[in-house]
């Protein structure tokens, strides 16, 4: 189904002067140097992502500014100016060099989002440290896959989480020192020989630490992520990746001093960290964390009564969102949300329209992928959306659609989605697997892994995955394209599909479909959303086969994991789960 184009305002009518009045302009004009001016580096050299995000505020004036409010599981809030972070990070930064952290060490964290996660890892990065955020949820095995590959030295963890770091030390021979947090906990935990209680060494450490002049090309931060088979790979970026968080947060989310904002992102995610921490903070914006995990109605209270001017989410909570019903959002005034924004997994057309139909917001999609480091294509706040598309490309970077030959596709005809290399948050190597990271870039592009196609007005559409991409009697079926139609029936909460082997077809289209409260999975459902996707796509792209499921397996940021449904559909190997939401 074709769905009309949203219409943005003007650009006077909008509260921040965008700087993409003019798309093509700004594309065109734009240089990445010209930052420099904002993000001047350390005074006396070097350049330190943790100095741009915190200390430069201070020393420029704005350390009195309000810069992070977090709220805690039981309804505790507190908040922190520049000035008071700045406090907070010198002194875990003095903890970790009394521990023994040297530049260039790798310190992860393995928290749940209390303040220390964002504190230590900011601390980590002022060091001189390699930072390695992981997800609370990991259990042994996905820590010791990361930890053991990163040679990691120390790794700051809390009593709840402890135990799995345990179940597999005798694998991590380089990792010294185990640093726990329980400001927030229940108190009451034996100290084991090699383990530092952080609240204890805060109390006698110093609030003053000179950052670690560290270069613009250093290692800065690894994200690991998963492919279909073998280990997790570290996709490593170094301090000069501020210029991209800085200019992305400013252009495509809108990001200015003193904006309110919530990344409903955890760290141990990429967009938790270079949009939950980086872009923000170095735009001046005041942070707002929520430690507890989703819960519709608690996100509309958290908006409301925070008084959130932008907000940026995941495909998959809109979708959690629209599944709660119409009726919840009514209780909540959303008004204060000025720009609200999606990532994670490209975002069905559907889920826009819902958006601007019943909270009044319109989800800007934008694309990029941990590698990329920060945004590369986006919908901006003052130019229309078309729903279904990832938007147009960001000034500072040359995104394509290309053919086999590296050139560039036709209005309308679908491709690989590749990066012109460059841009600063680009990813430096996978840790360790460096010939892998020299096998994405070819033809002078990077290549995403992602086809796409690009329309006139040089908007950007999500076909799939390479591998995803289902060829059903010589057509090229995108499964993304299969489960927005699927979602627009009133019974379907969430789709995923994969392609079958089928000896006549070579592949047919099969959908798993989780179904909202009040619908029964039956055969004449079948048949009726077969139908209904055939009359809306085409007659050889509707699923011939569906299979009812309680829920689609997900990664912890959102995406769904086709790979998975293909390969229990196959009987394959199931390769690396560790970012499996459980």
């Amino acid at each position: 189904m074709a769905y009309e184009t949203i219409h943005k305002p003007k650009f006077n009518d909008l509260p921040f002067r965008t700087l993409l009045e003019d798309w093509r302009g700004a594309r065109a004009s734009f240089q990445w140097e010209q930052l420099a001016t904002v993000l001047k580096g350390i005074p006396g050299g070097g350049f330190n992502l943790s100095y741009e995000c915190v200390d430069r505020h201070c020393a420029e004036g704005r350390g009195g500014l309000p810069a992070f409010t977090w709220e805690g599981r039981d309804g505790s809030i507190k908040t922190w100016t520049f000035e008071a972070m700045r406090s907070e990070i010198n002194k875990i930064a003095n903890v970790l060099v009394q521990c023994g952290a040297r530049r260039g060490d790798r310190i992860f964290l393995f928290l749940d989002r209390v303040p220390e996660l964002y504190f230590g890892l900011l601390a980590t990065l002022k060091a001189g440290c390699v930072a390695g955020p992981l997800f609370s949820a990991f259990g042994p095995e996905a820590v010791r896959d990361r930890v053991q590959d990163a040679g990691a030295k120390m790794i700051m963890t809390s009593p709840a989480l402890v135990g799995r770091v345990y179940e597999v030390m005798r694998e991590l021979p380089k990792l010294e020192t185990i640093i726990i947090t329980d400001r927030f906990g229940s108190g009451g935990h034996r100290y084991l020989p090699g383990e530092v209680s952080l609240e204890c060494a805060v109390a006698g450490a110093s609030d003053q630490f000179e950052c670690v002049r560290t270069h613009q090309e250093e290692f800065a931060i690894m994200h690991y992520t998963s492919g279909t088979t073998g280990k997790p790979k570290g996709a490593a970026h170094v301090h000069m990746a501020a210029f991209g968080h800085y200019h992305t947060a400013r252009i495509c989310l809108e990001l200015r001093e003193g904006a309110r904002y919530w990344c409903t992102a955890d760290p141990g995610w990429v967009t938790g960290t270079s949009y939950g921490m980086f872009g923000p903070w170095t735009n001046a914006a005041h942070v707002f964390v929520m430690e507890a995990g989703f819960d519709a109605e608690r996100w509309y209270a958290f908006i409301e009564k925070h008084k959130i001017d932008i907000w940026y989410t995941a495909p998959t909570a809109i979708r959690m969102l629209m599944k709660s019903g119409e009726d919840l959002p009514k209780r909540f005034n959303f008004k204060s949300v000025f720009h609200a924004a999606s990532v994670g997994e490209p975002l069905n057309p559907e889920a826009v329209v819902w958006g601007k139909r019943v909270l009044g917001l319109v989800f800007h999609d934008n694309w990029w992928q941990t590698e990329t480091g920060c945004i590369q294509v986006a919908n901006y706040a003052t130019q229309d959306v078309k729903p279904g598309s990832m938007g147009r490309p960001i000034p500072g970077t040359e995104v394509e659609v290309v053919n086999p030959d590296g050139e560039p596709c036709a209005a309308g005809v679908e491709g690989d989605l590749v990066v012109k290399p460059g841009w600063p948050s680009m990813f430096r190597t996978y840790w360790r697997r460096h010939e892998l990271y020299k096998s994405r870039f070819k033809k002078g592009w990077y290549y995403s892994g992602d086809r796409a196609k690009k329309d006139a007005d040089g908007y950007i559409w999500f076909i799939g995955r390479d591998d995803d991409v289902i060829n059903t009697a010589g057509h090229l079926v995108g499964p993304f394209e299969v489960e927005s139609a699927l979602i627009e029936h009133p019974a379907v909460a969430e789709a995923g599909v994969i392609g079958k082997p089928d000896p006549e077809r070579m592949e047919v289209v099969k959908a798993f479909v989780s179904l909202k409260k009040g619908y029964a999975p039956t055969e004449d459902l079948k048949r009726e959303l077969a139908e209904f996707v055939k009359k809306r796509l085409a007659a050889h792209a509707y699923p011939r086969d569906i299979e009812f499921i309680d829920g689609l397996p997900k990664t912890r940021s959102g995406k769904i994991m086709r790979r998975l449904l293909k390969a229990k559909e196959l009987g394959l190997p199931l390769g690396d789960t560790s970012t499996l939401e459980e």
